[in-house]
């Protein structure tokens, strides 16, 4: 019985180990894996993301693959939907599904249970997912109701928080990293699936002080982050994903929780990967990074 028993426990410590594995381990995968990779996947999909998606750039080549069969995986297990005015790009698809890559990138088995589907509209919305309206001014919103397991997003603001990627802003990030927060049943700004439980009560007041900083006008994190604690958590992290120098430099404290939040040291990431001026873009262009896509901060 005794040996049976810790069988068992041993068998639970395997099965919790795997639950979720570290961003540093390797991310492997079956050849069943790389077979529907290349039965799936078409070329002018990665010049797109090379393009367009800096955190795809950044990525070792090995990496790369892995981050195209989650692409696979989660456009496979969620629905990308257009509203009326709307059709759907396959652009469009590998926008949303870099936007749910990226902030579980350290989690390579993560899977969206609470999503379904992800709906585009033509422009900016309201409560009632209105657009052209006098209150239109929502970019993104996770459903409840009647849309719980749904996510409506701008198509021209997602576009855009790939295009610019020094602002701080990225919508469609910006609504995953909720997503994440929800996991654990809450939205409240604490990825409590990600994350030990010890970490809760500092967080909470290490928050607050941020918050505070920002309603005094002594932050350059941007002003929406002061709505709530959910709501600091997804800015943050938008900034977190898209200058994560700056972040360490101007609020080490708050990079060194996402770092443990997300399992990702992005900053030295970046710093190892950052081209040089004059040599040619790495987004493929011909031009000179300097020329190109060199940040004008």
């Amino acid at each position: 019985m005794i040996e049976l028993v810790g069988q068992w426990l041993i068998a639970l410590k395997q099965a919790w180990q795997n639950l979720f594995i570290p961003a540093n381990a390797s991310h492997q995968h079956s050849h069943s894996d790389n077979s529907e990779h290349e039965k799936i996947w078409q070329t002018q999909w990665s010049d797109f993301l090379q393009h367009k998606v800096s955190f795809y750039r950044g990525l070792s080549t090995a990496d790369k693959v892995c981050f195209e069969q989650r692409c696979i995986l989660f456009l496979q297990t969620t629905r990308i939907e257009g509203s009326q005015y709307v059709e759907i790009s396959d652009e469009d698809k590998l926008l949303v599904a870099a936007s749910a890559i990226i902030p579980v990138w350290g989690f390579p088995d993560w899977h969206y249970f609470n999503i379904k589907a992800v709906v585009l509209l033509p422009a900016r919305f309201n409560q009632q997912y209105q657009f052209g309206m006098p209150d239109s001014h929502i970019s993104g919103m996770v459903g409840t109701g009647m849309m719980t397991g749904k996510m409506a997003l701008s198509k021209p603001d997602l576009h855009r928080g790939f295009e610019n990627d020094v602002d701080k802003q990225n919508v469609g990030i910006h609504e995953f990293v909720h997503l994440v927060d929800m996991a654990d049943g809450q939205c409240d700004g604490f990825p409590e699936r990600v994350t030990q439980f010890e970490y809760c009560a500092p967080w909470f007041d290490f928050v607050q002080y941020k918050i505070n900083e920002v309603e005094e006008g002594r932050s350059n994190i941007d002003d929406y982050a002061a709505t709530n604690n959910a709501e600091f958590f997804a800015v943050s992290s938008e900034y977190f994903f898209e200058r994560p120098k700056m972040l360490k430099r101007k609020h080490p404290k708050l990079y060194e929780y996402l770092s443990h939040f997300y399992q990702q040291n992005l900053a030295e990431l970046k710093a190892d990967i950052a081209p040089k001026k004059n040599r040619p873009c790495p987004c493929g262009s011909g031009k000179k990074y300097k020329r190109c896509c060199l940040p004008r901060s």
